[in-house]
Protein backbone atom coordinates (compact mmCIF):
# COMPACT_ATOMS: atom_id res chain seq x y z
CA UNK A 1 0.00 0.00 0.00
CA UNK A 2 1.25 3.32 -0.96
CA UNK A 3 0.51 6.17 1.50
CA UNK A 4 1.78 9.72 2.67
CA UNK A 5 3.81 10.09 5.52
CA UNK A 6 1.86 10.02 8.64
CA UNK A 7 1.53 13.51 10.91
CA UNK A 8 0.18 14.82 13.96
CA UNK A 9 -3.37 14.56 14.40
CA UNK A 10 -5.47 17.99 14.37
CA UNK A 11 -6.75 19.12 18.08
CA UNK A 12 -9.79 19.51 16.99
CA UNK A 13 -12.77 16.80 18.41
CA UNK A 14 -13.69 14.52 15.30
CA UNK A 15 -17.55 13.94 14.72
CA UNK A 16 -18.92 10.30 14.52
CA UNK A 17 -19.45 8.96 11.47
CA UNK A 18 -23.06 9.66 11.63
CA UNK A 19 -22.52 13.18 11.92
CA UNK A 20 -20.19 13.56 9.45
CA UNK A 21 -22.16 11.63 6.95
CA UNK A 22 -24.59 14.57 7.43
CA UNK A 23 -22.28 16.97 7.23
CA UNK A 24 -21.05 16.08 3.66
CA UNK A 25 -24.82 15.67 3.09
CA UNK A 26 -25.26 19.35 3.94
CA UNK A 27 -22.37 20.27 2.58
CA UNK A 28 -23.56 18.32 -1.36
CA UNK A 29 -26.90 20.07 -0.67
CA UNK A 30 -24.96 23.98 -1.00
CA UNK A 31 -23.23 22.64 -4.12
CA UNK A 32 -26.35 21.62 -5.88
CA UNK A 33 -26.83 25.65 -5.86
CA UNK A 34 -24.78 25.85 -8.63
CA UNK A 35 -26.79 25.16 -11.63
CA UNK A 36 -29.73 27.36 -10.28
CA UNK A 37 -27.25 29.80 -9.79
CA UNK A 38 -25.46 30.11 -13.05
CA UNK A 39 -29.47 30.11 -15.03
CA UNK A 40 -29.24 33.72 -13.05
CA UNK A 41 -26.03 34.57 -14.45
CA UNK A 42 -25.45 37.24 -17.19
CA UNK A 43 -25.93 36.52 -20.66
CA UNK A 44 -22.52 36.09 -21.95
CA UNK A 45 -21.16 34.45 -18.83
CA UNK A 46 -19.08 31.72 -19.91
CA UNK A 47 -19.47 28.34 -17.91
CA UNK A 48 -15.61 28.28 -17.67
CA UNK A 49 -15.45 31.95 -16.79
CA UNK A 50 -17.85 30.88 -13.89
CA UNK A 51 -16.43 28.03 -12.51
CA UNK A 52 -12.82 29.92 -12.03
CA UNK A 53 -14.73 32.58 -10.55
CA UNK A 54 -16.39 30.40 -8.17
CA UNK A 55 -12.92 28.52 -7.31
CA UNK A 56 -11.36 32.52 -6.39
CA UNK A 57 -14.06 33.85 -4.61
CA UNK A 58 -14.41 30.57 -2.58
CA UNK A 59 -10.78 30.13 -1.99
CA UNK A 60 -10.20 33.84 -0.86
CA UNK A 61 -13.25 33.66 1.28
CA UNK A 62 -11.57 29.57 3.32
CA UNK A 63 -8.04 31.74 3.25
CA UNK A 64 -10.00 34.13 4.91
CA UNK A 65 -11.35 32.13 7.84
CA UNK A 66 -8.53 30.28 8.66
CA UNK A 67 -6.90 33.27 8.82
CA UNK A 68 -8.90 34.78 11.04
CA UNK A 69 -8.66 31.61 13.00
CA UNK A 70 -5.32 32.18 13.44
CA UNK A 71 -4.91 28.25 11.78
CA UNK A 72 -2.32 29.27 8.77
CA UNK A 73 0.87 28.96 10.40
CA UNK A 74 2.16 27.10 12.94
CA UNK A 75 1.53 23.86 11.08
CA UNK A 76 3.98 21.90 9.29
CA UNK A 77 2.43 21.46 5.72
CA UNK A 78 3.15 18.31 3.66
CA UNK A 79 3.75 19.48 0.16
CA UNK A 80 2.48 16.20 -1.83
CA UNK A 81 -0.97 16.19 -0.14
CA UNK A 82 -1.34 19.84 -0.77
CA UNK A 83 -0.04 19.71 -4.23
CA UNK A 84 -2.72 16.80 -5.18
CA UNK A 85 -5.87 18.67 -3.60
CA UNK A 86 -4.67 21.71 -5.26
CA UNK A 87 -4.54 19.87 -8.55
CA UNK A 88 -7.78 18.07 -7.90
CA UNK A 89 -9.81 21.51 -7.36
CA UNK A 90 -8.17 23.43 -10.78
CA UNK A 91 -8.79 19.89 -12.98
CA UNK A 92 -12.02 19.35 -11.89
CA UNK A 93 -13.68 22.74 -13.00
CA UNK A 94 -12.35 22.78 -16.84
CA UNK A 95 -12.72 19.02 -17.40
CA UNK A 96 -16.16 19.10 -15.97
CA UNK A 97 -17.14 22.44 -17.96
CA UNK A 98 -14.96 20.75 -21.25
CA UNK A 99 -16.86 17.30 -21.21
CA UNK A 100 -20.40 18.68 -20.80
CA UNK A 101 -19.26 21.40 -23.72
CA UNK A 102 -18.39 18.32 -26.11
CA UNK A 103 -20.78 15.67 -24.99
CA UNK A 104 -23.84 17.54 -23.62
CA UNK A 105 -24.94 18.33 -19.82
CA UNK A 106 -27.07 14.97 -19.35
CA UNK A 107 -24.00 13.09 -20.19
CA UNK A 108 -21.45 14.81 -18.86
CA UNK A 109 -22.80 15.50 -15.77
CA UNK A 110 -23.19 11.42 -15.42
CA UNK A 111 -19.83 10.57 -16.22
CA UNK A 112 -18.23 12.92 -14.09
CA UNK A 113 -20.43 12.84 -10.89
CA UNK A 114 -21.58 9.16 -11.04
CA UNK A 115 -17.53 8.45 -11.74
CA UNK A 116 -16.06 10.26 -8.96
CA UNK A 117 -17.32 7.82 -6.17
CA UNK A 118 -16.00 4.63 -8.09
CA UNK A 119 -12.73 6.90 -8.60
CA UNK A 120 -12.45 7.93 -4.75
CA UNK A 121 -13.18 4.53 -3.93
CA UNK A 122 -10.43 2.93 -5.66
CA UNK A 123 -8.23 5.63 -4.46
CA UNK A 124 -9.07 5.40 -1.15
CA UNK A 125 -8.11 1.46 -1.58
CA UNK A 126 -5.45 1.65 -3.19
CA UNK A 127 -3.25 4.63 -1.06
CA UNK A 128 -5.23 4.36 1.89
CA UNK A 129 -5.88 0.95 2.69
CA UNK A 130 -9.81 1.74 3.12
CA UNK A 131 -11.85 -1.25 2.59
CA UNK A 132 -15.84 0.08 1.82
CA UNK A 133 -17.41 -3.12 1.73
CA UNK A 134 -20.59 -4.59 0.01
CA UNK A 135 -23.06 -1.97 1.74
CA UNK A 136 -20.86 1.06 0.10
CA UNK A 137 -20.77 -0.74 -3.52
CA UNK A 138 -24.62 -1.61 -3.54
CA UNK A 139 -25.97 1.82 -1.98
CA UNK A 140 -23.27 3.48 -4.91
CA UNK A 141 -24.84 1.31 -7.70
CA UNK A 142 -28.12 2.31 -6.48
CA UNK A 143 -26.91 6.38 -6.55
CA UNK A 144 -25.23 6.14 -9.20
CA UNK A 145 -28.24 4.50 -11.46
CA UNK A 146 -30.62 6.84 -10.02
CA UNK A 147 -28.03 9.85 -11.28
CA UNK A 148 -28.12 8.70 -14.60
CA UNK A 149 -31.73 8.04 -14.30
CA UNK A 150 -32.28 11.50 -13.14
CA UNK A 151 -30.15 13.17 -14.94
CA UNK A 152 -30.53 12.07 -18.49
CA UNK A 153 -34.24 11.34 -17.98
CA UNK A 154 -35.37 13.74 -20.49
CA UNK A 155 -33.20 11.61 -23.45
CA UNK A 156 -31.12 13.80 -24.98
CA UNK A 157 -27.96 12.22 -24.54
CA UNK A 158 -25.53 12.11 -27.57
CA UNK A 159 -22.17 10.20 -27.13
CA UNK A 160 -18.85 11.87 -27.95
CA UNK A 161 -15.87 9.98 -26.68
CA UNK A 162 -13.85 13.11 -25.86
CA UNK A 163 -16.65 14.75 -24.11
CA UNK A 164 -17.04 11.46 -22.05
CA UNK A 165 -13.42 11.44 -21.28
CA UNK A 166 -12.92 14.63 -20.55
CA UNK A 167 -16.16 14.60 -17.99
CA UNK A 168 -14.31 11.29 -16.75
CA UNK A 169 -11.05 13.15 -15.93
CA UNK A 170 -13.08 15.27 -13.66
CA UNK A 171 -14.87 12.68 -11.79
CA UNK A 172 -11.48 11.29 -11.45
CA UNK A 173 -10.00 14.85 -10.45
CA UNK A 174 -12.77 14.47 -7.70
CA UNK A 175 -11.43 11.56 -6.32
CA UNK A 176 -7.71 12.57 -5.72
CA UNK A 177 -8.90 15.81 -4.44
CA UNK A 178 -10.99 13.88 -1.79
CA UNK A 179 -8.06 11.39 -1.31
CA UNK A 180 -5.52 13.93 -0.67
CA UNK A 181 -7.61 15.74 1.38
CA UNK A 182 -8.54 13.08 3.85
CA UNK A 183 -4.52 12.93 4.44
CA UNK A 184 -4.22 16.66 5.19
CA UNK A 185 -7.01 16.40 7.69
CA UNK A 186 -5.41 13.94 9.88
CA UNK A 187 -3.22 15.69 10.59
CA UNK A 188 -4.44 19.75 10.20
CA UNK A 189 -7.21 22.09 11.34
CA UNK A 190 -10.16 21.77 8.12
CA UNK A 191 -10.41 25.30 7.75
CA UNK A 192 -7.02 25.38 7.12
CA UNK A 193 -6.87 22.43 4.93
CA UNK A 194 -9.58 24.21 2.96
CA UNK A 195 -8.16 27.67 2.51
CA UNK A 196 -4.76 26.30 1.41
CA UNK A 197 -5.80 23.51 -0.78
CA UNK A 198 -8.67 26.31 -2.64
CA UNK A 199 -5.77 28.95 -2.60
CA UNK A 200 -3.40 26.71 -4.67
CA UNK A 201 -6.23 25.41 -6.54
CA UNK A 202 -7.69 29.37 -7.61
CA UNK A 203 -3.80 30.14 -8.34
CA UNK A 204 -3.80 27.54 -10.45
CA UNK A 205 -6.78 28.23 -12.06
CA UNK A 206 -6.25 32.29 -13.04
CA UNK A 207 -4.89 32.09 -15.99
CA UNK A 208 -9.00 30.73 -17.15
CA UNK A 209 -9.69 34.73 -16.18
CA UNK A 210 -7.05 35.98 -18.79
CA UNK A 211 -8.25 33.73 -21.22
CA UNK A 212 -12.23 34.36 -20.37
CA UNK A 213 -12.15 37.39 -18.89
CA UNK A 214 -15.28 37.81 -16.43
CA UNK A 215 -16.96 40.85 -18.05
CA UNK A 216 -20.08 39.75 -16.28
CA UNK A 217 -19.33 40.70 -13.13
CA UNK A 218 -19.13 44.28 -14.33
CA UNK A 219 -23.22 43.58 -14.04
CA UNK A 220 -24.99 43.56 -10.24
CA UNK A 221 -26.57 40.45 -10.90
CA UNK A 222 -23.20 38.88 -12.28
CA UNK A 223 -22.09 39.65 -8.74
CA UNK A 224 -24.70 38.15 -6.74
CA UNK A 225 -24.17 34.98 -8.50
CA UNK A 226 -20.27 34.84 -8.06
CA UNK A 227 -20.89 35.93 -4.33
CA UNK A 228 -23.40 32.30 -4.31
CA UNK A 229 -20.92 30.33 -6.11
CA UNK A 230 -17.98 31.85 -3.95
CA UNK A 231 -19.30 32.04 -0.65
CA UNK A 232 -22.24 29.22 -0.27
CA UNK A 233 -21.79 26.92 -2.96
CA UNK A 234 -18.10 26.56 -2.44
CA UNK A 235 -16.52 27.99 0.51
CA UNK A 236 -19.12 27.06 3.08
CA UNK A 237 -20.39 24.12 1.38
CA UNK A 238 -16.36 22.66 1.46
CA UNK A 239 -16.13 23.69 5.53
CA UNK A 240 -19.40 21.24 5.97
CA UNK A 241 -17.20 18.91 3.24
CA UNK A 242 -14.20 18.78 5.24
CA UNK A 243 -15.47 18.45 8.48
CA UNK A 244 -17.65 15.44 7.56
CA UNK A 245 -14.86 14.01 5.79
CA UNK A 246 -12.53 14.04 8.80
CA UNK A 247 -14.99 11.60 10.14
CA UNK A 248 -15.89 9.14 7.20
CA UNK A 249 -14.05 7.09 4.65
CA UNK A 250 -13.16 8.81 1.33
CA UNK A 251 -15.83 6.31 -0.44
CA UNK A 252 -18.27 6.94 1.93
CA UNK A 253 -18.15 10.88 1.53
CA UNK A 254 -17.92 10.62 -2.57
CA UNK A 255 -21.12 8.50 -2.24
CA UNK A 256 -22.98 10.79 -0.12
CA UNK A 257 -21.84 14.08 -2.23
CA UNK A 258 -24.28 12.26 -5.41
CA UNK A 259 -26.86 14.17 -2.81
CA UNK A 260 -25.78 17.21 -5.26
CA UNK A 261 -27.93 16.20 -8.24
CA UNK A 262 -30.53 15.40 -6.51
CA UNK A 263 -30.59 19.07 -4.84
CA UNK A 264 -30.11 20.81 -8.32
CA UNK A 265 -33.12 18.04 -9.61
CA UNK A 266 -35.57 19.76 -7.15
CA UNK A 267 -34.25 23.62 -7.59
CA UNK A 268 -34.55 23.21 -10.91
CA UNK A 269 -38.77 21.71 -10.30
CA UNK A 270 -39.50 24.89 -7.50
CA UNK A 271 -37.10 27.70 -8.59
CA UNK A 272 -36.83 27.00 -12.16
CA UNK A 273 -40.12 25.79 -13.27
CA UNK A 274 -38.82 22.62 -15.10
CA UNK A 275 -40.83 19.73 -15.42
CA UNK A 276 -39.17 16.26 -15.17
CA UNK A 277 -40.67 13.22 -16.61
CA UNK A 278 -41.50 9.47 -14.96
CA UNK A 279 -37.75 8.12 -15.72
CA UNK A 280 -36.10 11.24 -13.83
CA UNK A 281 -38.39 10.97 -11.19
CA UNK A 282 -37.96 7.35 -10.64
CA UNK A 283 -33.96 8.20 -10.61
CA UNK A 284 -34.46 10.59 -7.75
CA UNK A 285 -36.24 7.92 -5.85
CA UNK A 286 -33.10 5.43 -6.40
CA UNK A 287 -30.81 8.57 -5.79
CA UNK A 288 -32.18 9.25 -2.45
CA UNK A 289 -32.28 5.29 -1.32
CA UNK A 290 -28.84 5.15 -2.32
CA UNK A 291 -28.15 8.30 -0.38
CA UNK A 292 -30.58 6.95 2.69
CA UNK A 293 -28.50 3.75 2.66
CA UNK A 294 -24.78 5.37 2.87
CA UNK A 295 -25.93 7.69 5.45
CA UNK A 296 -27.19 5.02 7.85
CA UNK A 297 -23.71 2.93 7.31
CA UNK A 298 -21.65 2.56 10.15
CA UNK A 299 -18.15 2.26 10.13
CA UNK A 300 -16.80 -0.80 9.16
CA UNK A 301 -19.58 -2.25 7.26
Amino acid sequence: MVAFAAGPKPGAATPSGRTGGFLILAGAVLWGTTGTAQAFAPAGADPLSVGAVRIVVGGLALLAVAALRGELSGHRWPPLPVAVAACGIACYQPLFFAGVLQTGVALGTIVAIGSAPVAAGILGFVFRGERPGLRWAAATALAVTGCALLVGGGGNVSVEAGGVLLALGAGISYGVYATATKELLERLPYTAVMGVAFGFGALLLSPVLVLSPPDWLAEPRGMVVALELGLVATAAAYLLFARGLSAVPVSTAATLSLAEPLTAGLLGIVVLGERPGAVSLFGAALLLGGLALTAGRREGS
